[in-house]
């Protein structure tokens, strides 16, 4: 079985939640027998092909990106093309107004699947502009995936009476990384981690003044340009802005920190891939009730807490709550594992969309 996996932007040019959902979602099938090639721009693409552990990575230039809408010119319509018909499935992961508009001028008629990562949500005149091209891409779609049952419930798009009957529930998830246990406890020391990429819709001014509110020691790291943030943390002590860390850094911070917190205050956040990866860690966690995903991966008061977006107090609250009571911050651990290992682990997401993939290919 050959995938081609589509999406604006892919590793390394750029990280982000949706990227990593396609790497591990490739690792997956490619360990199941089928083979991934991966489409995207890229403002460096020399070389066009690169090999990746998950599979073949194909680059074409990007030319702009208006509202940060990746777009590219005829080399990107040439090279999507030959993927598509190299491809038994094409898998379009959204939002990606240019990329809808690739599928309908050089994406043939094979099986189409369409992973509905997030809504618009800034950007209102893009939005409305490419509704018609949208809905379009929706209707020819052999299958429609929505990551959370909480974001096919929300979102006005995947809500729509023309489109819920054809929504499927695929939750992202992760392959567990050899070494991250729930019971790995060597290191439990007293600082509250954000890990993430420093976007608008993150809600860390939110977390800096929860810091400042209750002194507990927080670390920030993530890409992004932090100037802002350190303006807002005023050079405090107890927040530390670690800017990029390392792959092996990254699970060092998440199995060693007392809680994960995800303050994000927009449904721009739609799922929260960190949020998968510290219930794997066994890790308790702090999110804000956005109507999206995050409240499906984080249960409040089962696997943390889950609080009103954009309040430092309610933050605040929440932090020394977990940081006063390690039985609580036990037990969330413990049950975030436990969920983890029912629904996020990588192997059932890859079985899913391995079934949804030949149920569609029966049908062809």
């Amino acid at each position: 079985m050959k995938i081609l996996h589509v999406y604006a932007t892919y590793y390394p040019d750029r990280t982000s939640g949706v990227a990593e959902c396609i790497r591990q979602l490739a690792r997956g099938l490619k360990k199941s027998g089928a083979e991934n090639r991966i489409f995207a721009l890229s403002p460096h693409p020399a070389p066009e092909r690169t090999d990746a552990p998950e599979g073949e990575v194909f680059r074409a230039k990007a030319w702009a990106a208006p509202a940060s809408c990746d777009i590219g010119g005829l080399s990107s319509l040439r090279l999507y093309r030959s993927l598509c018909e190299w491809a038994d499935i094409v898998h379009h992961h959204v939002p990606w107004p240019f990329g809808d508009l690739l599928h309908f001028l050089a994406g043939g008629r094979k099986p189409l699947v369409v992973t509905w990562h997030s809504d618009v949500v800034r950007q209102h005149f893009l939005a409305m502009a490419c509704a018609p091209l949208r809905d379009a891409l929706l209707r020819r779609a052999s299958a429609i995936v929505a990551t959370s049952p909480a974001y096919a419930r929300t979102s006005p798009i995947l809500s729509r009476p023309d489109i819920a009957s054809s929504v499927k529930v695929i939750p992202p998830g992760i392959t567990d990384v050899a070494g991250i246990t729930a019971d790995d406890k060597a290191k439990n020391e007293p600082f509250f981690l954000f890990l993430g990429a420093l976007r608008y819709y993150k809600g860390l001014p939110f977390l800096i003044e929860a810091a400042r509110i209750n002194g507990a020691k927080v670390i920030i790291a993530g890409n992004g340009d932090d100037r802002e943030l350190r303006r807002l943390a005023g050079g405090s002590r107890n927040i530390v802005l670690a800017g990029h860390v390392s792959e092996d850094e990254k699970w060092r911070l998440l199995k060693s920190c007392r809680a994960l917190v995800l303050p994000s205050q927009l449904r721009s956040e739609a799922y929260g891939m960190v949020l998968v990866e510290a219930s794997m860690c066994g890790k308790p966690m702090i999110t804000c009730e956005i109507g999206t995903g995050t409240s499906f991966i984080n249960v409040h008061e089962e696997t943390g807490l889950v609080v009103e977006p954009a309040s430092p107090r309610a933050l605040a609250a929440a932090m020394k709550r977990l940081h006063d009571e390690p039985g609580l911050r036990e037990n969330f651990g413990h049950n975030a594992r436990a969920r983890y290992e029912e629904l996020f682990d990588g192997s059932q997401t890859t079985a899913a969309h391995l079934r949804l993939y030949q149920d569609l290919l029966s049908n062809v």
